[in-house]
């Protein structure tokens, strides 16, 4: 079983939220002593960084009591406040398209064999806030090749579970639900992109998309589909939520760029929760040594 039930958790497999911060200067010593040359390659960069204020974890009350999840109502409190019934056990993920091995596969058989990792992330939205995640999951590349995706499958699309019933924001039509969002094979397959899990070392709460995320740092937070029950591997381009609610807004692509401003604000500065002042958004959100490559000769301006 991947993910731990709460009981079965010892409290010394947990790192207390106000605690977390001590670990990261424990990891950076270690670091230094050489401890980090065992960590792979891509993550060597951003585990080093995670001891640096820039990533000092933003609060654990913080991180799920201010969160985008409009299925629970389009307030930042609404998740906190609605979403503690929604039920994550047992949890299915349904796998289609262009693949040879499509199915029904329980949450625990879609991520075996692997344990989540932790990776700390920064996390941008589109209306200039930001937090810094200690996410627990599942790299998606380390996923996605067991259901042997096809030479058709240029894009994977997800789905959010769709259930007035549990889910009060969707009775209201505020977005055309279920909430679809889609990522390039390169993009999906990228080593810092995950399936998430959980967060400060503990399942993930619902508020925050349990029991499986996406997330992918480098862009904005809307691409971080939330309560995931379906994958599509697809020829084509997914048509997602938000892109075809305002394409003008929000682009499918939805790279942290502080040079193309939303149409009502500017992308150039964010707050990050729990600090007074702005700082400079970053291209790519910090990660553009990582993943510019990707986007090597497109327009960043056209392509947004």
């Amino acid at each position: 079983m991947l993910i731990q039930k709460s009981a079965d958790i010892r409290p010394s497999e947990i790192t207390p939220p106000e605690l977390y911060a001590r670990r990261r200067e424990f990891l950076k010593t270690a670091a230094v002593l050489g401890a980090a040359a065992l960590l792979p390659p891509v993550l060597h960069g951003n585990v080093a960084r995670a001891a640096d204020d820039d990533l000092k974890p933003t609060p654990y009350k913080d991180i799920t009591s201010y969160n985008n999840f409009y299925e629970f109502g389009s307030s930042k409190t609404d998740p906190a406040e609605y979403a503690g019934g929604l039920k994550t056990k047992p949890w299915t993920v349904a796998v289609e398209g262009n693949c040879e091995k499509p199915g029904q596969y329980a949450l625990e058989d879609f991520l075996a064999p692997h344990q989540p990792e932790e990776r700390i992330y920064r996390l941008r939205c589109v209306e200039a806030w930001s937090m810094v995640v200690p996410w627990l999951g599942v790299p998606m590349s380390k996923i996605l090749p067991r259901f042997q995706p096809t030479a058709n499958a240029k894009y994977v699309e997800f789905t959010t579970l769709l259930d007035p019933a549990q889910m009060p924001g969707q009775r209201t039509r505020i977005l055309d639900w279920p909430y679809v969002e889609g990522l390039r094979m390169d993009e999906a397959m990228h080593p810092l992109t995950l399936f998430a899990t959980g967060l400060y070392g503990k399942e993930l709460p619902n508020q925050n998309g349990a029991p499986l995320r996406l997330v992918v740092p480098w862009k904005y937070g809307f691409k971080s589909i939330k309560s995931i029950v379906k994958i599509r591997f697809t020829e084509e381009q997914p048509r997602t939520t938000w892109n075809l609610q305002a394409p003008h807004e929000y682009g499918f692509y939805a790279n942290v760029n502080p040079d193309v401003d939303h149409p009502r604000w500017s992308q150039k500065r964010e707050r990050r929760i729990g600090d007074l002042f702005r700082r400079d958004t970053l291209p790519f959100n910090g990660y553009a040594e990582q993943v510019a490559g990707l986007y090597a000769g497109m327009d960043l301006r056209k392509n947004f």
